[in-house]
């Protein structure tokens, strides 16, 4: 079968593999055949070579067949899963960040089986939102609140977008992008061009958002920005796979704020991706405006190196193979 892996930092190449058994499947697992997958900002740390500190034992490594993509969707060829059955289209979690290839065993509980009239490039973009979903029920109502997005990629798009669809009376969106021409479309209120540090140093004391969400990851200043910008007893949540075991935080700042800081993994997968099919039926819109750019397997290289390097008018970047 097919697949691309990493064979230098930010060089991937299409090698063959051998197709997994399907009698190698463990209780829960299914062997899905990807039909397109999502490059997620988890993913670009890997494709520039970097190792994460607690990849943990599931976790591919760097020249694995598949490596880094975890957001898949496709056909079920296989199950050992209950509740999902061979042939149920399917959209959810690579576990194992080895998503870049023909066939993919999944764990079934990090599926759901959606409407096949979604195509497999649009219905990708369910695991994503899922996991903006589930962060969004870990804090508190946004409703009538000010909430600002630190980053405005993919995944911070999508924040804004649900915030502003729960109620959110003001939604703030930073980035060092430009994001102006797609603000709108994702519930900014207010895009602000600017780096964060900058930002945070700028804002009033009555202007200071009630909810801060950390969308960048991947270093450590952002957090402490989220900090310094955040209203006195509000809430931050941080967003993402931190790079680094520690992170620097500004605790005295934190104590006299009395702030709340939140994080943490999606659990229930399989509810908040049924949860994320029916928001994306309330909002169609998204589906155009989210999954802009689209790349044919073959030219996974490109789809990779036009995802690392964030441009005005990119949202999420898709490999397809159909």
């Amino acid at each position: 079968m097919w697949a691309h892996r990493l064979v230098a930092p930010q060089r991937l190449e299409p090698i063959d593999v051998p197709v997994p058994r399907e009698a190698a499947l463990a209780p829960g697992e299914v062997l899905v055949a990807v039909a397109a997958g999502g490059i997620c900002g988890s993913d670009l740390p890997f494709f520039r070579g970097g190792v994460s500190p607690d990849v943990g034992s599931d976790a591919r490594e760097f020249g694995t067949p598949g490596f880094p993509m975890h957001e898949v969707a496709g056909a079920v060829v296989a199950s050992r899963h209950p509740d999902v059955r061979v042939g149920d289209d399917v959209v959810g979690w690579a576990p194992r960040f080895d998503g870049l290839a023909e066939l993919v065993v999944c764990d079934g509980d990090g599926l759901h089986t959606h409407d096949r009239r979604l195509p497999p490039r649009t219905a990708v973009m369910l695991q994503p939102l899922a996991c903006v979903l589930y962060a969004m029920e870990q804090v508190r109502p946004v409703s009538g609140r000010t909430v600002a997005v630190i980053g405005q990629g993919p995944i911070g798009l999508l924040f804004t977008h649900v915030a502003k669809t729960a109620g959110a009376a003001h939604v703030v969106g930073v980035d060092r992008v430009d994001r102006s021409a797609v603000a709108a479309t994702f519930g900014v209120d207010e895009p602000v061009r600017a780096s964060s540090d900058l930002w945070a140093a700028s804002l009033p004391a009555g202007e200071r958002p009630d909810l801060v969400v950390e969308a960048v990851g991947h270093q450590t200043a952002t957090l402490s920005h989220a900090v310094d910008a955040v209203a006195f007893g509000g809430e931050i949540f941080y967003f993402g796979v931190p790079d680094e075991l520690v992170y620097p935080l500004p605790m005295r700042l934190m104590l006299r704020k009395n702030l709340t800081l939140r994080s943490g993994v999606t659990l229930e997968r399989r509810r908040v991706l049924a949860q994320a099919e029916q928001y994306l039926r309330e909002h169609p819109e998204l589906a155009e405006c989210y999954v802009r750019h689209v790349f044919p397997v073959d030219d996974a290289q490109s789809a990779y190196e036009h995802a690392v390097r964030p441009a005005a008018g990119q949202v999420k970047v898709v490999v397809a193979a159909t």
